[in-house]
């Protein structure tokens, strides 16, 4: 009796993701057939039910972008590289879909030492971290315990300096997990959906016109006032748009 409630309730936590499977493979057969319209709206819907990963991200840009939806396919390529920054093909589809919109926009210069750290807390993936510190962790307890069970004075100076070791490198990932958390949760960026935005000088609507920006602009978010947001692009340029005019990454 104990094993069938147990079988009831593997089945119960493994359907969900059983579903996805069916849901994401039926999507993924779609894009392959050319079908970019359904695999858009197959896509949609997984997301609509709360699933999120870098792949289903990366699928919808890629059905969007098919569709010559850019705006939409830089939003979801640039989700996808919150889950996945390091992904080579997440990026470089971002640059490729970049080349499609109005705007060029050259980045301004970044200090060096700012450049190594956004790369190094980015190298990998929030999840690959977790699963990094974990393992270093366990395996930093599996030899602290050979330490302590060992009778040989050379085993329990190794092993005690290899336990202390993988301990370290177990709270450099836990680190830079943190790090790469709060790095994504203070810089609020999103992707002008609007054709044309005029960027102003404040949130008034009288104010000055600072310069214009179209749909696929990718845009910090440093302030909300209202129905307003102060935006910053990737050349230092600062203004004021419409809420509406964006949808947050």
């Amino acid at each position: 009796m104990k094993y069938k409630h147990f079988l009831y309730l593997l089945i119960f936590l493994i359907s969900p993701l059983l579903s996805f499977a069916n849901k994401d493979l039926m999507a993924d057969a779609q894009y392959a057939k050319g079908q970019y319209k359904e695999a858009r709206v197959s896509y949609q819907a997984l997301l609509n039910e709360g699933y999120q990963s870098a792949a289903l991200y990366f699928n919808m840009g890629n059905a969007c972008y098919k569709l010559d939806d850019i705006p939409s396919a830089i939003l979801y390529y640039e989700k996808a590289r919150h889950l996945s920054p390091a992904d080579e093909d997440i990026n470089f589809n971002i640059r490729f879909a970049n080349q499609k919109t109005t705007d060029k926009i050259d980045e301004a210069p970044e200090f060096f030492l700012n450049k190594w750290w956004h790369g190094f807390i980015l190298m990998f993936s929030l999840s690959t971290l977790s699963i990094l510190s974990i393992v270093f962790i366990f395996l930093s307890s599996l030899v602290l315990i050979g330490y302590l069970f060992t009778r040989s004075v050379v085993l329990k100076k190794t092993s005690f300096y290899i336990s202390i070791v993988l301990f370290a490198i177990g709270l450099v990932f836990i680190f830079m997990g943190n790090r790469q958390s709060a790095y994504f949760d203070s810089h609020k960026q999103a992707i002008v959906f609007t054709s044309t935005v005029t960027v102003k000088s404040s949130p008034a609507s009288a104010a000055k016109t600072l310069f214009v920006i179209h749909e696929g602009t990718k845009v910090d978010v440093l302030e909300t006032i209202s129905n307003r947001i102060k935006i910053k692009l990737a050349n230092g340029s600062e203004g004021w748009i419409g809420a509406g005019d964006v949808k947050e990454i």
